[in-house]
C-alpha cells in the first residue's frame, strides 16, 4: 500500500492505495510513500480544492453489495447537486438508515461524494473533521449551498 498525505481547505488528507485503485482518503495527516495514482489524486483534488475540476477521474475503491450500491449512487450526484438519504434508498431499493450507515462507512469522502446526500428534513451526518459544518463548507464550495435552506 502506498500513501501521500496533502493539504486541503479542511487540513491535511491522506491518500491510500493498493493495486492501484485509491483505497481511502482520511482527515488527518500521514506517512508519504506516493505513486503516480496518488500523485495525479493529488492534483485532482487540488484542482476541485481550486475550483478548476468538477469531476474525478480517478480508479476507486467502491466495495461490495449495499455499500458499493450507495457509494456508486454518490459518485453519480454532479457537482452542485444533492440527493436525500431517501432517495438514494428507493433507487436500491433498501431504507434510509442503511443508506445513511453506507454515507458513514464511505472511506472515500470527496471523491466519492458522501457530502452532497442530505436528509428529509435537514443536512444528516458527516464523519469527517469539523463534522456537518465541513458537509456545509464542501456544498457551498460547490455552490448547493442555496439547497440547504
Amino acid at each position: 500500500m502506498a500513501s501521500a498525505t496533502i493539504p486541503s481547505p479542511y487540513g491535511p488528507l491522506t491518500l491510500t492505495e493498493r493495486d492501484g485503485v485509491l483505497t481511502s482518503l482520511d482527515w488527518r495527516a500521514g506517512h508519504d510513500d506516493p505513486s503516480p495514482l496518488l500523485i495525479d489524486a493529488a492534483e485532482q483534488l487540488a484542482a476541485y480544492f481550486a475550483g478548476t475540476l468538477r469531476e474525478f477521474t480517478l480508479p476507486l475503491d467502491f466495495g461490495t453489495g449495499l455499500h458499493e450500491g450507495v457509494r456508486r449512487a454518490m459518485a453519480a450526484i454532479p457537482y452542485g447537486e444533492t440527493r436525500t438519504y431517501g432517495a438514494i434508498a428507493r433507487a436500491l431499493q433498501t431504507n434510509p438508515q442503511a443508506v445513511g450507515q453506507a454515507c458513514g462507512a464511505n472511506p472515500l469522502p470527496i471523491l466519492i461524494p458522501c457530502h452532497r446526500v442530505l436528509g428529509a428534513n435537514g443536512l444528516g451526518g458527516f464523519s469527517a473533521k469539523g463534522g456537518v459544518e465541513t458537509k456545509v463548507a464542501l456544498l457551498r464550495h460547490e455552490g448547493a449551498a442555496s439547497l440547504l435552506i
